[in-house]
């Protein structure tokens, strides 16, 4: 049986005051204890959130990782390292913000999530289509492209120590959420691949799907096979819904 997951990406958001507001609103919510549950605040308030967390049953996760492993000359770069120096279990690789935007290659995204392993953090490797490859009917050539890279780098076993994310791009902020079908339909094409290579493993492994996940609509996606969580973005940032949705995945 996999446990839920619930992650909240908070994306380029929050001060010392708002951050200390939403850890405080977090910790009297009623998190069911068969849901894991982690946050990723900005780099520059990682620190205030693994203290503000310490005792709560949410863990803390980076953003984005280099993909050095170690230290260096890398200027404005944050290695997996430094991370689990302090204190974050987990990050965020692949994320469509930083592969569309900033111009991330799966050759980049596979270094990151092999430091990650590296350096004892949990990679989330996220993966997804625009709405022009949805259309043009490559959604599942895409997703699989994205994940076969890992693997050939990698190695099917790295995901017995990893998560995967589904995030359609086009859904990502936008109001658009993918239907529990069609997120169900990825969700189980990429838990085939990874059976391809290696069936225990595949059926371990949790597949959260990220994409405009609210409180009305958690339920119905969770309720999917072969979707084990939600990796939530701007709900994420209101402690009652992020909380709701918690307990969604719990049920």
């Amino acid at each position: 049986m996999r446990r839920p997951l619930v992650a909240g990406n908070w994306k380029m958001n929050g001060t010392r005051a708002s951050v200390a507001e939403l850890i405080e609103a977090l910790s009297q919510q009623d998190i069911p204890a068969a849901v894991e549950v982690v946050v990723f605040p900005s780099f520059l308030h990682l620190a205030q959130a693994v203290s503000g967390l310490d005792g709560e049953m949410i863990a803390v996760g980076g953003q984005d990782c280099a993909a050095e492993a170690g230290f260096g000359a890398f200027t404005g770069e944050q290695s997996a390292s430094q991370l689990a120096d302090v204190g974050c279990e987990w990050v965020l690789v692949g994320h469509s913000e930083r592969r569309l935007i900033l111009g991330e290659s799966d050759e980049v995204v596979s270094k990151k999530f092999a430091a990650a392993l590296e350096c004892g953090v949990i990679p989330v490797l996220c993966l997804g289509e625009t709405l022009e490859q949805r259309q043009a009917g490559q959604t599942l050539k895409v997703v699989e492209r994205q994940l076969a890279r890992i693997i050939a780098d990698v190695g099917i076993s790295a995901f017995e120590k990893a998560v995967v994310a589904y995030e359609p791009v086009w859904a990502i902020g936008s109001g658009l959420t993918a239907t529990p079908q069609q997120a169900q339909e990825v969700h189980a094409a990429i838990r085939e691949q990874l059976a391809r290579k290696d069936q225990r493993i595949a059926e371990g492994v949790r597949v959260l799907y990220g994409g405009s996940v609210k409180v009305e609509n958690a339920a119905e996606l969770f309720g999917m096979a072969d979707i084990d969580g939600g990796l939530i973005g701007g709900a994420s940032l209101k402690a009652n819904d992020f909380g709701a949705i918690c307990r969604a995945a719990g049920n």
